[in-house]
């Protein structure tokens, strides 16, 4: 049940929080992105780079990222340049498109590990059968993120789901195209979830002329 924070054995405990950075992680930006996959290349981790490049272009949660299977994103042989999966959390579909950067990655995992379009792309390494665990994958990012020594207080996994959103809003100001591609079903949570506030309205309105 936990202690209150008068019992006198609460004296002198951290509270849970303390030395962690609480709130939105940080998206990446496009020099770190690169640094991670040229990282991930030199380390010869073709799997990892296969799932980051996944988790980049599909802007998914980790708990549907862990779970796509091979059929999600192969057709005929290939991969696919658009995939489409029903979220967890929503139960609707999101579309996403897989650019060549990605198509490549997964294609040099795929060929290494085999399998059927009803097997996971990312199997455990303890049970073929189940995919990697979110926790796994939450560690994998935070090795990622050091590897290019960055702080890893400051990302994890919803980093790279929000690494492209941010990118597009930012180049586009088009909420409405972001909320599409995250699966939100409010703006609001869109909003929410870039951190737009009022400086960024007003940035765009004072560069659009009429």
């Amino acid at each position: 049940m936990g202690r209150s924070q008068f019992d006198p054995g609460a004296k002198g405990r951290l509270p849970w929080n303390a030395g962690r950075r609480i709130g939105a992680k940080r998206a990446l930006k496009p020099q770190q992105v690169w640094a991670i996959r040229f990282w991930l290349d030199h380390q010869q981790r073709v799997r990892d780079r296969a799932l980051f490049d996944l988790a980049i272009d599909s802007k998914l949660r980790g708990c549907d990222l862990v779970k796509m299977k091979i059929g999600d994103i192969v057709r005929g042989g290939e991969i696919r340049s658009r995939a489409l999966v029903v979220q967890k959390k929503t139960g609707r579909p999101v579309q996403f498109e897989l650019l060549e950067t990605a198509r490549k990655s997964l294609q040099a995992w795929l060929e290494r590990r085999g399998g059927t379009i009803a097997d996971y792309v990312f199997p455990s390494r303890v049970d073929h059968t189940k995919p990697i665990s979110t926790r796994q994958y939450a560690r994998l990012v935070e090795e990622w993120v050091i590897g290019i020594g960055l702080r890893r207080e400051d990302y994890g996994t919803h980093s790279l789901r929000r690494t492209k959103a941010a990118l597009i809003y930012k180049q586009t100001g088009n909420l409405r195209a972001v909320q599409i591609l995250l699966g939100h079903t409010k703006i609001e949570t869109t909003v929410r979830y870039l951190g737009v506030d009022v400086e960024d309205a007003l940035q765009l309105a004072e560069t659009t002329e009429i």
